[in-house]
């Protein structure tokens, strides 16, 4: 092989691998955290007025855009039915839609679609409220494998016979999650299937596991205390469970009237932190000896410390999230202890307070459910303002970052904003 073959090729590799490594392709980016990766550009402040590099008009949705390989892929509410949609990255022109399902509808939440949608190589996985899970193609969008949470695994959603608890009041509001070769998803089977695991490429099923019905928060996959496991915040607590086989490794419950678990887990260390609006905020150690895992509690649960659907972040042993008040909260993970409160700015909505955390190197980026950006340090000591600018409307959105530009949206608009000069 010549030379300038050589030298073409890792020219091709070398691009491939700064597309990839700007994607956010999931929910809460790379690793689930909330985290843009280090290394990546991230601004000092904010710039004002932001400059909007494109916009364009969507239907109704909650669930946050992901962008993959130059596309810009999202949810949203067409004739009543829950479409997929990618758009050109770079200036939001669209590359192609496909219908995912019906919409559901029910009393309390805007009708439209409730997840996030999971890219992996050339693959777009994305799930419906009423429990359609399917595995299109990035270029296209057309069906290669789907299956059914309800018609296939006997998950019970509102509308069906059963429990009207957990998420069969409101669907599916979580996302799918890669693990190598493989694609997780709570599907809330009541027979054994409440997590399952597929062939991603396939739709083959490995394993099935626990009768749990989910609750409405992401799963997360971490390596703790030496073996792989994928973590649910269920209706009924938080369990652990080993990737390869779906072995329960350890559960901890949390009982509410209405199972209205929300938050992404996050893990500090040997604990994971999770909340529950009506019963508080909660630490769970984990602990391994020769008779396997446990998990108790690393501190009591704080009511007054308690966050309702917005997932917070950690940065080293600190956690940052919204807290009842509407109000900014900076806690210590070990103990529990409330380091400082900031009330007021980050929220227009007291009753159903949401706000979306990007951690920017030693910065925290939040969207608050009003549309305003806010940038400051991820200091336990004080809050500090860094600077402050309003850039869309009324919002329940977890902004995707990728190459210097935040992708975000609101009831209305799906819109990319140029955060580095």
């Amino acid at each position: 092989m010549s030379q300038n073959v050589c030298r073409a090729l890792l020219g091709i590799l070398l691009c491939c691998t700064a597309v990839r490594a700007a994607d956010w392709a999931q929910w809460r980016g790379p690793e689930r955290t909330g985290y843009v990766p280090a290394g990546e550009p991230v601004p000092a402040s904010l710039p004002g007025p932001p400059k909007v590099v494109w916009h364009i008009d969507v239907g109704n949705g909650v669930g946050s855009p992901v962008v993959a390989a130059g596309k810009v892929f999202y949810l949203d509410n067409q004739d009543a039915r829950e479409v997929v949609h990618a758009v050109d990255a770079t200036d939001g022109k669209s590359i192609w839609s496909a219908v995912l399902d019906d919409v559901q509808k029910d009393s309390q939440s805007v009708p439209g679609p409730r997840s996030t949608p999971t890219v992996d190589e050339d693959r777009l996985y994305v799930q419906s409220v009423r429990g359609e899970l399917q595995c299109l193609g990035t270029a296209d969008g057309k069906v290669i494998w789907r299956t059914n949470f309800v018609k296939d695994f006997g998950a019970i959603f509102i509308g069906e016979r059963g429990q009207a608890f957990g998420a069969s009041r409101h669907g599916n509001t979580g996302a799918p999650i890669i693990d190598g070769e493989h694609l997780l998803v709570q599907a809330g089977g009541q027979k054994g299937a409440s997590v399952v695991c597929f062939e991603k490429h396939t739709g083959k099923v490995i394993w099935e596991s626990q009768n749990d019905i989910p609750g409405y928060a992401a799963p997360i996959i971490v390596n703790l205390l030496g073996t792989r496991q994928i973590i649910s915040f269920t209706a009924t607590g938080v369990m652990g469970l080993d990737v390869a086989d779906g072995k329960l490794l350890w559960r901890f419950p949390i009982k509410t009237r209405l199972g209205r678990h929300a938050t992404t887990p996050v893990v500090v260390g040997d604990i994971v932190i999770v909340s529950s609006h009506e019963a508080g905020l909660f630490g769970i150690k984990i602990s391994k000896d020769e008779s396997g895992f446990k998990a108790d509690s690393a501190w009591p649960a704080k009511k007054e410390l308690a966050i309702n659907f917005a997932s917070p972040v950690a940065v080293g042993t600190d956690l940052y999230g919204l807290g009842p008040a509407a109000n900014l909260i900076c806690v210590d993970a070990l103990t529990g202890t409330q380091h400082w409160s900031q009330p007021g700015e980050f929220t227009t909505n007291g009753t159903h307070a949401y706000a979306g955390f990007v951690v920017m190197g030693g910065n925290i980026l939040t969207l608050t459910d009003g549309g305003e950006l806010i940038l400051f340090p991820a200091d336990a000591k004080e809050f500090k303002e860094i600077s402050k600018v309003k850039v869309c409307d009324s919002n329940w959105c977890n902004p995707a970052y990728a190459d210097g530009k935040l992708f975000l949206r609101d009831s209305k608009e799906l819109m990319c904003v140029q955060l580095l000069q």
